[in-house]
């Protein structure tokens, strides 16, 4: 049985239910109304702002019947509907997190284990089916990347790609860039040298948060893609060393690239990124692009060094890794915040060409939500 009271001369209201009391404060509520005075009903972007709402809002009386809420507030004397489903989803009186770098439920790390059941997703399918494209853009956002096969084998064939759920993040490298062995390059990137894993383009601000990598030609030896989960990486350095931990997360490291005319580009942020309640956000790890660290104070810059050495040791262990192949129409989509990519080195002989480009995550997420959405509905 649910019940509701009302407490402290209508400051906030109590919902009991299987043996658990949630409390909303009136100002919140009021401020979350759904009615169509307050909400947009095409889009449910607010019509009111805070200042519109009266300071000393208060309930002034409450009932709930069935799954409906309903409260009056003074003193507007309004009175507002709100279902208990979406109260019990929004609630905010819960037990705070502790501690730092915990990650959220939708957000699973893994090591070399996940090399048996890598996430994968057929270009096909996902271009025709929302079932089977929500099945893999969730994957891309459980773990932070994701294969796709079978795709075409054509040039810029890695738009069609981006085209399942956003749109491309142009830079000054343009709207794509090849990969493949050059002479006298701008960038490490486009040798035939193995690289470290890490993270794409730490030096702008904002970092872009996706990346996607389509493989066109691959004869020559070599050459295999590898992925780090950077979150667990941090796990593994906080389980070791918490002061590590909190040291790479409390100071900024600063990273530069100055590769081409005209092009200097600088960020400054910490390579383990908290939000302020400690959850871990992001990961920003890319030893070629490191500029001097300047923002450490001295009596922490051994243990920051030290951290920093041992989180690089955690990155390269073969235990954290998982490498695949990719080949002619396959490629995969990385979270450039959390996982770090690496290659293979490769030989000269034969060839090896993959094209890139960069996108941002916040439209994979809408596409994903509205995909999710769509099949409630549907269920319903």
């Amino acid at each position: 049985m649910t019940t509701l009271t009302v407490h402290d001369n209508g400051k906030y209201i109590a919902i009991q239910t299987q043996g658990k009391s949630t409390r909303f404060h009136a100002i919140w509520l009021r401020d979350n109304a759904w009615d169509s005075a307050t909400r947009a009903v095409g889009n449910g972007q607010r019509l009111l702002a805070l200042r519109d709402i009266p300071a000393d809002t208060s309930i002034a009386s409450a009932v709930i019947e069935g799954d409906i809420v309903t409260l009056t507030f003074a003193p507007e004397a309004k009175t507002v509907d709100y279902p208990l489903a979406w109260l019990m989803d929004n609630a905010y009186d819960t037990a705070a997190s502790t501690g730092t770098g915990w990650t959220g439920s939708a957000v699973k790390t893994w090591d070399s284990g996940l090399m048996a059941d890598v996430p994968v997703g057929d270009f096909a399918k996902v271009s025709t089916d929302d079932h089977a494209l929500s099945g893999w853009l969730a994957n891309v956002a459980r773990y932070g990347f994701a294969k796709l096969e079978n795709g075409p084998v054509t040039d810029m064939a890695l738009m069609k790609v981006v085209d399942l759920f956003g749109y491309v993040r142009e830079t000054n490298y343009g709207r794509h860039f090849e990969v493949r062995t050059e002479v006298n390059p701008t960038n490490l990137a486009f040798t035939g040298l193995g690289l470290q894993a890490h993270t794409d383009n730490p030096y702008r601000d904002p970092v872009p948060s996706l990346q996607v990598l389509y493989c066109l030609e691959s004869s020559a030896a070599g050459g295999e893609n590898m992925v780090v989960d950077g979150f667990r990486a941090a796990e593994r350095l906080r389980e070791e060393n918490q002061d590590w931990f909190d040291v790479l997360s409390q100071y900024c490291a600063r990273f530069e690239y100055a590769g081409e005319d005209d092009v200097i580009l600088r960020s400054r942020r910490p390579m383990i990124e908290l939000s302020p309640d400690g959850e871990l956000v992001g990961i920003r790890f890319n030893n070629r692009s490191l500029a001097a660290v300047t923002d450490v104070p001295f009596d922490k810059m051994d243990s920051y060094y030290a951290a920093y050495r041992r989180l690089g040791e955690i990155i390269d262990d073969p235990d954290m890794e998982v490498t695949f192949r990719l080949n002619p129409g396959e490629s995969f989509v990385v979270d450039n915040t959390r996982v770090l990519h690496a290659r293979k080195a490769y030989s000269g002989a034969g060839t090896r060409w993959f094209q890139g480009c960069y996108a941002d995550k916040d439209g994979l997420l809408s596409k994903l939500a509205g995909l999710q959405a769509r099949t409630l509905e549907a269920a319903e």
